[in-house]
């Protein structure tokens, strides 16, 4: 396992936005996911991150989306469901020329269908990109 501070990792928890008391849902996980992401993740929560199927309420959802892993909308809907009011769902997905790409159109359309609004876009590691979406209301809240 390489150390969450190799590779220029150490900032991808506070890029994300996540403190060590957060409770982060992992969805989407396969072979070709970053582990250096998430244990910088799990490093700053103290904990493994919940799979899927955890009951949790969770205030921090990391949503691994690839071309080709079928309805963003659904799976934002899924992601919603044990997500506090103030949570952030984070969809990562490959960036551009990187194989099963998603165009951010995908993303800014399924966001509102799904009922959440779409706040920024970083680069969270060498071939991962990361989408933030909130509940409209958490970003009337914050202002």
């Amino acid at each position: 396992m390489v150390a969450a501070g190799d590779a220029g990792y150490a900032g991808v928890a506070d890029k994300l936005g996540i403190t060590e008391d957060d409770v982060v849902q992992e969805i989407g996980w396969d072979e070709d996911v970053d582990d250096e992401i998430r244990a910088a993740v799990e490093e700053r929560i103290g904990s493994e991150l919940l799979d899927e199927d955890a009951d949790e309420v969770v205030d921090v959802v990391l949503l691994w989306w690839r071309e080709g892993d079928g309805d963003l909308v659904d799976a934002l809907m899924d992601a919603i469901g044990p997500l506090a009011d103030s949570g952030v769902i984070w969809v990562l997905t490959p960036k551009t020329g990187r194989p099963a790409h998603v165009e951010p159109s995908e993303i800014a359309e399924a966001a509102p269908t799904a009922g959440l609004a779409q706040t920024s876009s970083i680069s969270v590691g060498d071939d991962w990109i990361g989408t933030r979406l909130v509940s409209p209301k958490s970003v009337k809240t914050k202002r």
